[in-house]
């Protein structure tokens, strides 16, 4: 069996890493290792690891066992269903004093697993919000035997050995006394009952899986690797325990010439030195469409123009950032002859008062932009 990797090295995190810390790691690296958009060989191993690792980390006892005993700590104690220490350790114990071993009851209802889905969006969809449909594949109660494992027509019967109760008591005499050993009854498996005529279509587990289509409303405002909840639309939970939850990650596609900054929006507008030396009224893009910039005269590049109200609504709150356009000054690649001779008389008629002073020249410098 190939040894597991420690669970703080498989989210990339501290062992003193916060809860928020713990979140944000899981979610970067279950996005994207999720099958929907990883195809590698081993991105399904990779994406249960992740889930396997927050889900022991982000349980304060889970961690406290975990970061005590390692691995068996956290599976075992916790019935996680995995080997190592735990039950299975204290069995070995209480078998060599006791000649029997204590297990935890199985009839306790259980919660369902937890579903992780990734939607990637545009930059608009993000910013305005959107509603998406997405399908997905969960267990449910069988559809024919509504859950119960029986055939229709037929219902299960109480467990003989235990009586329905799951459990069987066996009492020991031993040199340090009278003992009586619980364990979990092994006709019936914790059940408490016991189905003669299985379903034919879940074969008597009470369950299916099906695909599902569930429509998912994205708020405005939302940012890259944001996370959205529904409620109750995981997996089905055992034995009348409640559903798991959905959880969906969201990517955001870049825009091809917005960035974000925060609820900000920030655009480079190239513009020609004619337009910053003598000004002028030039188009600027927005998410609500173009809007006229006015542009001052002597106008260097680096300056910054604040557009109130233009930038992402605020997440569950009411108002928008704003939209800051860079000025970026552009030289022609080619000229006319014409041009040329125009702006050699330009050049002739400039003099070094023209210049801005030495000081200035520190803030005029800004790298070119990708556009």
């Amino acid at each position: 069996m190939a040894t597991k990797r420690d669970y703080y090295e498989v989210l990339g995190i501290g062992r003193n890493a916060t809860d928020e810390e713990i979140k944000r790691a899981f979610r970067r690296l279950a996005f994207k290792h999720h099958p929907d958009h990883n195809r590698e060989d081993k991105a399904g191993e990779r994406f249960k690891e992740v889930n396997e690792a927050y889900e022991v980390l982000s349980d304060p006892d889970k961690r406290a066992a975990y970061d005590r005993f390692g691995h068996g700590g956290a599976e075992g104690i916790f019935g996680g269903g995995f080997e190592g220490f735990g039950f299975g350790g204290f069995g070995d114990i209480f078998e060599a004093f006791f000649g029997g071993a204590t297990t935890a009851t199985r009839q306790a209802p259980q919660r369902g697993a937890d579903l992780h889905y990734g939607i990637t969006i545009t930059f608009e969809e993000a910013a305005f919000g959107c509603e998406k449909e997405i399908n997905i594949s969960r267990i449910e109660s069988c559809s024919l035997c509504q859950g119960i494992g029986c055939k229709p027509g037929s219902q299960p019967s109480r467990c003989p050995n235990c009586n329905g109760t799951g459990q069987v008591r066996r009492v020991q005499q031993t040199i340090f006394g009278r003992f009586t050993n619980v364990t979990t009854c092994s006709q019936c498996h914790g059940e408490g009952r016991i189905i003669t005529e299985p379903c034919p279509r879940c074969r008597g587990t009470g369950k299916e899986k099906l695909q599902r289509s569930i429509s998912v409303k994205i708020p405005a405002g939302v940012d890259d690797s944001s996370q959205i909840r529904l409620s109750g639309e995981g997996h089905i939970g055992a034995r009348g325990g409640p559903s798991g939850n959905l959880y969906i990650t969201l990517s955001i596609k870049q825009h091809k010439f917005f960035l974000r900054d925060g609820d900000n929006i920030l655009f480079e507008l190239p513009i020609n030195f004619v337009q910053a030396a003598l000004g002028a009224e030039v188009e600027v893009p927005t998410l609500d469409g173009k809007t006229k910039l006015k542009i001052p005269a002597s106008s260097q590049t680096g300056k910054v123009f604040r557009l109130k109200g233009q930038g992402i609504p605020h997440l569950h709150r009411s108002g928008c950032g704003d939209q800051l356009v860079t000025l970026f000054v552009v030289t022609p690649d080619s000229l006319t002859k014409e041009q040329r001779q125009l702006l050699q008389e330009l050049a002739n008629s400039l003099s070094p008062a023209n210049m801005p002073p030495p000081e200035k020249w520190k803030g005029l410098l800004h790298s070119q932009p990708n556009l």
